[in-house]
């Protein structure tokens, strides 16, 4: 896990809301490895993209647009604009970031509004002090469209939930995703 440990140590002066996401938040949460990851992404709230970008001097950032990478300019992102990637400078280090909305307190689904969970819990910490997005909330994006490495995520994940967590989970499901297969599991 030392990608999430120099991710972690490239933000440690970063004084916004931030976390790892996607598969290392699982096997941070998790506590090691599960799987293979081809990539890292942090996720921040949409309202600070500015702030993270002057913080992440050095680096050039493309945003995707209809799946396809273009060049970002100076403009403030709104939906349905929601990745940037990020390529140091002179390292080459990459760097997904995941723009998340945030409202009255509430974190909001950006796939279905009628999904919140509160702010104060969307961002969970490791021992050695890495912040992670909360297991409950990347499962919920992973549930859309499955893949293999998805399932093996919720199946790493689901009996380590906290009860309300677990209930979070079912009940965002049946609403985003009706009748998936990872419900009757919870």
């Amino acid at each position: 896990m030392e990608v999430c440990r120099n991710v972690a140590e490239q933000m440690s002066s970063y004084n916004q809301p931030w976390g790892i996401a996607g598969g290392w938040a699982v096997d941070l949460f998790v506590g090691r490895k599960t799987r293979g990851h081809e990539d890292i992404e942090i996720a921040v709230f949409r309202d600070d993209q500015h702030i993270l970008k002057n913080f992440l001097d050095g680096w050039t950032f493309e945003k995707v647009v209809s799946g396809e990478l273009r060049p970002l300019g100076e403009e403030f992102l709104q939906l349905p604009i929601h990745e940037l990637h990020a390529v140091h400078e002179t390292s080459g280090k990459r760097l997904e970031i995941l723009l998340n909305e945030v409202e009255n307190g509430q974190w909001i689904f950006r796939r279905e509004p009628s999904i919140s969970f509160p702010q104060q819990q969307l961002f969970k910490v490791t021992s050695e002090g890495i912040p992670y997005l909360h297991p409950a909330i990347v499962l919920l994006y992973k549930a859309k469209m499955s893949r293999q490495k998805d399932d093996a995520d919720f199946f790493a994940v689901k009996d380590l939930l906290e009860k309300a967590d677990r209930k979070f989970l079912q009940k965002s499901l049946e609403v985003h995703v009706p009748g998936h297969r990872w419900i009757g599991e919870l």
